[in-house]
């Protein structure tokens, strides 16, 4: 996952969220070095940047390995292109380098 630029933690908001031990554990897991705060700061952000329309692309066509067709089941971004696919458009399932499955539009690998 890429991540936004670092902001010292020193100028950050002290907050607080509960987590359930397990779900805690499981992003502890996933985080790695990075540390669990810092990838659900990451999440965060990519949730605001999709739905303020602050959208910015994460990945190129090089970090597509391969796709598959599928239907959407509900409103995705495309993560190369940004544009919307609607529920029940056909739309692709794109596996990345890292193993993530990223909803791509139809068009964004044509060419």
């Amino acid at each position: 996952m890429h991540t936004i630029a670092r902001t010292p933690t020193t100028d950050m908001e002290v907050t607080s969220i509960r987590l359930e031990r397990e779900l805690k554990d499981k992003l502890k897991e996933i985080a790695g070095n990075q540390g669990y705060q810092a990838l659900i700061r990451d999440i965060l952000w990519n949730y605001v940047q999709q739905k303020s329309g602050e959208w910015k692309p994460r990945f190129s066509r090089a970090d597509i390995r391969a796709s598959i067709a599928a239907t959407a089941q509900q409103e995705e971004r495309c993560v190369l292109t940004g544009q919307l696919i609607q529920p029940q458009e056909p739309m692709l399932l794109g596996l990345t380098r890292n193993g993530d499955m990223v909803p791509l539009s139809v068009e964004s690998l044509a060419g």
